[in-house]
């Protein structure tokens, strides 16, 4: 990367003051560009889901890994939770999805409170192992919650094979007019869903697969208590990579959570953070780390900046802990202050591996959350810091109350905040498709056919907020 001056400027910047400038490119399609990761992660396009309680669970981590993304599990889910996560994700199929069901003598009650678990709203009806209906929410509106789902389910069903090929799927999907089917196996008997969507992203994506095809799922370590009793029990529950977490990561407790690591030989790669600064990526690299997480106070539910005064704004400290992670031979990931898919190609362009996003996935049918509506009738679900007050309370459970009652008085971070999902983007994967499809262009815009040389090509200009507001799409006349 290089600045369009020809050198930064006296100040840090975030991703809100910089753009990137177009460079002549010999790469003629955003589909030739190649958005796999060498850092050891497996993703095959530069997206990790934030280790957020609200944020990463099983239903997330396996939709996002089909994709070629990653999901980190929550440091403060128990490890017994986080094994049966691991194996539930990797049971999962690289193609179809995991469908709801109920039986036909279930009610649409039932079915009300399974629908926003996914984002393709709809639920198989199975009886004996066997689909025999489908039913959404729109085949669930003014009708009695009692209502048994056999009287309101359509029962006109195409089903697909199991591995079926994707682009053969979307044909007879399309031609028969439905948006999406029940996939079974050849005794009948469902095994998952496959929508139009899903068909035709699987032949645009590559899922982040382990060395058995099965796909990957990560999950953090905190840097309290007995790290290489919690670690072994996490590497031993199958996860494909460990992130030792903690908001300041410059900090001695963090170099003996990777001693403590490295004491059990992972095997695994072992990302650590959250440092700003080349000395703290220095450090964190001596002490074992292979990727290093940065950004302190960029993310929507963190108040520390607003607390403490302490941070840097983000893409000059990717810009800088890249540069020195790249001399040691390691890499970086970009933690926070994402909103949108620009953010995530000037992050790369600034030299990351991957970017890792939280709250923006939070207002999503995959986050773990239930949904709820406002007064006007929009879907939202709750967020909140993992260092905020409602997180540390989940996280003390087994302290004395003398002590939980301590930690509650020092917060940095939101413990309520409604996240709205968008209802022309309400899945993950809507939100995947813009982020890939923007990424894709910035690469074609620099020259680039492939990440490394997005971050070495990128040219970057500084821009005022007047700038920034000129770049806006304009919805209505003004």
């Amino acid at each position: 990367m290089r600045f369009l001056t020809g050198q930064a400027p006296d100040f840090d910047l975030t991703y809100d003051d910089v753009f990137m400038v177009p460079n002549r490119s010999a790469v003629g399609s955003r589909m030739d560009v190649d958005l796999t990761t060498v850092d050891g992660s497996g993703t095959t396009i530069p997206v990790v889901v934030a280790n957020m309680t609200a944020v990463a669970g099983r239903r997330m981590a396996e939709t996002v890994a089909r994709r070629g993304g990653l999901a980190v599990i929550p440091q403060d889910i128990p490890a017994e939770v986080v094994a049966d996560v691991v194996d539930w994700v990797k049971s999962r199929d690289l193609v179809h999805d995991t469908a709801l069901t109920l039986g036909p003598a279930d009610t649409v009650g039932d079915a009300l409170a399974l629908l926003p678990k996914r984002a393709h709203g709809a639920l198989v009806v199975v009886d004996e192992g066997r689909p025999v209906g489908v039913v959404t929410e729109a085949d669930c509106s003014r009708v009695d919650r009692f209502t048994q789902l056999h009287r309101v389910m359509s029962p006109d069903l195409l089903t697909l094979p199991a591995g079926i090929d994707p682009r053969l799927a979307f044909d007879r999907l399309h031609e028969g007019r439905h948006r999406l089917a029940p996939v079974v196996d050849g005794k009948g008997r469902l095994v998952g869903l496959l929508t139009r969507n899903g068909a035709l992203r699987a032949t645009l994506y590559l899922p982040n697969v382990d060395s058995a095809r099965r796909l990957r799922v990560a999950a953090a370590v905190g840097v309290n208590g007995d790290v290489a009793t919690k670690t072994r029990a996490l590497l031993d529950a199958g996860v494909d990579l460990l992130v030792v977490d903690t908001a300041h990561g410059h900090q001695e407790k963090m170099l003996a959570a990777l001693a403590a690591v490295a004491s059990v030989g992972p095997g695994v790669p072992v990302a650590a953070g959250n440092v700003v600064s080349a000395e703290g990526v220095r450090d964190l690299v001596e002490a074992g780390a292979d990727i290093i997480k940065v950004g302190v106070g960029p993310g929507a539910m963190c108040t520390t900046r607003m607390m403490t005064g302490v941070g840097r704004p983000q893409f000059s400290a990717v810009a800088e802990c890249a540069q020195a992670a790249s001399r040691l031979g390691r890499h970086v990931w970009a933690d926070g202050g994402v909103r949108h898919p620009r953010d995530v190609a000037l992050a790369l362009a600034a030299g990351a591996s991957n970017v890792m996003i939280g709250s923006w996935f939070a207002g999503t049918h995959e986050s773990p959350g239930d949904a709820h509506r406002d007064a006007d009738g929009r879907v939202y679900k709750e967020s909140f810091g993992m260092a905020s007050a409602r997180a540390v309370a989940s996280r003390t459970t087994e302290d004395s109350a003398f002590e939980r009652a301590r930690k509650s008085l020092f917060e940095e971070g939101i413990s309520s905040s409604r996240m709205y999902l968008d209802p022309a983007r309400p899945g993950v994967e809507d939100l995947l498709d813009s982020i890939v499809a923007g990424v894709r262009s910035a690469c074609t815009y620099a020259g680039a056919a492939t990440l490394p040389e997005l971050a070495e090509r990128a040219t970057i200009g500084v821009q005022s907020a007047a700038g920034y507001a000129e770049g806006r799409p304009v919805h209505s006349s003004w």
